[in-house]
């Protein structure tokens, strides 16, 4: 019984970190410098109830690009969100964006000009290098102003600290884990190895003397 018990401990650490993270290779310059090609970008695996602006997420969206990886960008709008650019400074709801992470300082990168209301359970995207980024921007009159389905996210990137917070509690709680199953393999080892323990032998009957 113990065994089992610490098999399935031993393999719950492992489906709990599979489950949860992910990891992928940066494969173009579209989110530099923020990220740069060949980086390699821990993940927290989501859906589409849990975007937020300003997001990294790995989306997946067979039928925009030409192949069907998983896309890299940033989410700059939400559902309701409206997001404008005058050539010059990207809004969202009126306000300016206050981008640190793009590219050169360069918020708008080819001087498009749009107005876009996000619809209900999509969001709008962009690269950090806008410059040298096929998002949102390039799909304007595909009928959804170039936005994406929320539901289409997989993945989120980690920042630094989120990444050492998640790391950490993942490696204590596989620690933890690991140890309780491999007690319990121990304990399910020794006690079949010693076998059914003996039982002693009964007492003989007590016989009365005679009167």
């Amino acid at each position: 019984m113990l065994v089992p018990l610490g098999v399935l401990l031993a393999a719950g650490t492992w489906l709990l970190g599979d489950s949860a993270f992910g990891g992928h290779s940066v494969g173009s310059d579209a989110m530099r410098p923020t990220y740069e090609q060949g980086d390699t970008v821990f993940t927290k695996k989501i859906d589409g109830t849990d975007v937020h602006r300003g997001d990294a997420v790995f989306y997946y969206l067979p039928g925009r690009y030409t192949d069907t990886a998983l896309v890299f960008q940033r989410v700059i709008g939400v559902g309701g969100d409206r997001v404008s650019c005058d050539g010059q400074q990207v809004r969202v709801n009126g306000k300016p964006l206050h981008e640190t992470y793009v590219a050169g300082g360069d918020p708008v990168g080819d001087g498009k000009s749009y107005d876009v209301k996000v619809p209900d359970g999509r969001i709008f995207v962009m690269g950090d290098n806008r410059v040298n980024s096929r998002d949102s921007r390039y799909f304007l009159s595909d009928g959804q102003s170039g936005t994406i389905p929320a539901d289409a996210v997989r993945e989120r990137a980690f920042d630094g600290a989120g990444l050492a917070i998640a790391m950490a509690g993942l490696l204590i709680g596989g620690f933890v884990l690991a140890l309780i199953g491999l007690g319990c393999g121990l304990a399910g080892y020794l006690i079949m190895r010693r076998g059914p323990r003996a039982q002693p032998a009964p007492a003989p009957p007590y016989v009365f003397p005679s009167p």
